[in-house]
């Protein structure tokens, strides 16, 4: 059985994996293949490419960019001798080895973890970022706040945005999906958005989720773009269904960083699924086809990554079992490599989970160190429609945990006035 036919047998249950026709046809199958992964040495998955190095950039990127130095504590490892190292390894250690640590070892460890390995791995990895706020310190939680828009209308986006702000919401990037991706409405809503960020000196970073050619144009412009977004995939060609390849992403990245106003520059999404949804996934099951996307962040040192882990629907994480475990598995990996990692917690309506579910996947990555998550107006996207966590449920989060806003966001809630300034709206 080859590398690839094995990382998708050993994978847990997950209605895309049965679509695409990878998955264990039984549950002793799925065991055995567990069993068989647990003695495949690092060394092995690192030398042989699930996807061959000559068809596919990813792959060349992963192979190019391994640290062979940083390898080498865990070189003489085993898959399963790496979940024991795992799980004993402290936060530097956990760091000092990130660079060296390809998604398809990522991806096979988690495998053979029980949720609760996940989350205490991921709970010693810590990946610090900084723009205008520092997000993944140790402690703090992090927020998306995510005034959508059904007609990208600038005062329902600002009376939502003043909503998540007077609601400690906000310090991770304040991002707008526009419902029209064109260089006249990202240009107006970035601009109402810096504008209200000067005129109540919010130490926060502003995010208009369009493609990123429209970004790049916006860039040239003038407007005021604090970070490019990008939805990525861990396939060349589930890239190529997004209209985008790494020598894109590098020219938007340059880009960005040429405009000076921040150190970390790039926003990414990804999600289970993508590859199989574009017919991009080369026989690999969606969690190492995910796993291969946070190998595309990694290059561009993102200020955040999340995973939209309900968001496609129930053809690839059927149910909230399903979701809950892809959520824990996606920031395990994420972390492990070194990447900023958040979460959308989230799920759509004709999926076979509920509210319930979201909170039991919430407060598990709260424990697990997530970097940030969303805050969605009532929980309810009445632009993309589909359900997320609420500014709510990060308070409920922060209070349970003990969590804090970034330093730089906890100290301006401290010092504003105690209602934000409304009338900003009429003007």
């Amino acid at each position: 059985m080859s590398l690839k036919q094995l990382l998708a047998h050993a994978s847990p249950l997950r209605s895309g994996d049965v679509l695409a026709g990878v998955a264990a046809t039984s549950q002793e199958q799925r065991i055995r293949a567990r069993i068989a992964l647990a003695d495949i040495p690092l060394r092995q998955i690192l030398n042989e490419p699930i996807i061959p190095y000559e068809s596919d950039e990813v792959t060349r990127l992963i192979c190019d960019s391994h640290d062979e130095s940083a390898f080498q504590p865990i070189s003489s490892l085993c898959v399963g001798d790496f979940r024991d190292w795992l799980l004993t390894a402290s936060a530097d250690q956990l760091n000092a080895v990130a660079p060296a640590v390809t998604p398809e070892m990522a991806a096979a460890v988690s495998k053979l973890m029980r949720n609760q390995d996940l989350i205490l791995v991921a709970s010693r990895c810590h990946v610090v970022t900084r723009f205008r706020t520092t997000i993944g310190l140790p402690g703090r939680l992090a927020t998306r706040l995510q005034p959508n828009h059904p007609s990208d209308d600038l005062h329902g986006i600002a009376a939502s945005t003043l909503d998540g702000l007077s609601l400690a919401s906000g310090d991770a990037c304040i991002g707008v999906n526009p419902a029209t991706d064109s260089v006249a409405t990202t240009t107006a809503i970035l601009r109402m958005l810096d504008d209200l960020r000067l005129k109540l000196n919010i130490p926060t970073q502003s995010c208009v989720l369009a493609h990123v050619t429209t970004l790049m144009e916006v860039i040239r412009q003038g407007a005021p773009v604090d970070l490019v977004f990008q939805s990525i995939a861990g396939t060349e060609a589930a890239n190529q269904s997004f209209g985008i390849n790494l020598a894109l992403l590098d020219e938007a990245w340059q880009a960005t960083k040429e405009l000076r106003r921040g150190e970390n520059v790039m926003y990414f999404e990804t999600g289970q699924g993508s590859a199989l949804s574009a017919n991009a996934h080369h026989g690999i099951d969606q969690q190492t086809c995910e796993a291969r996307a946070y190998a595309v962040a990694r290059r561009y040192s993102p200020l955040l990554v999340n995973t939209v882990v309900g968001f496609i629907g129930p053809e690839y994480l059927y149910d909230g079992k399903q979701i809950l475990r892809a959520g824990l598995e996606d920031h395990f990996c994420g972390k492990l490599m070194g990447v900023p990692m958040g979460c959308d917690i989230c799920y759509t309506n004709h999926a076979e989970a509920d509210q319930d579910d979201m909170d039991n996947l919430l407060t598990l990555l709260g424990t697990a160190g997530c970097n940030y998550i969303m805050g969605v107006p009532g929980a309810d996207d009445i632009m993309l429609h589909y359900q997320s966590t609420s500014f709510h449920d990060a308070l409920y989060l922060r209070s349970l945990l003990g969590l804090k806003p970034a330093p730089e966001f906890e100290a301006w809630l401290e010092t504003r006035p105690p209602v934000l300034d409304q009338t900003w709206l009429l003007t």
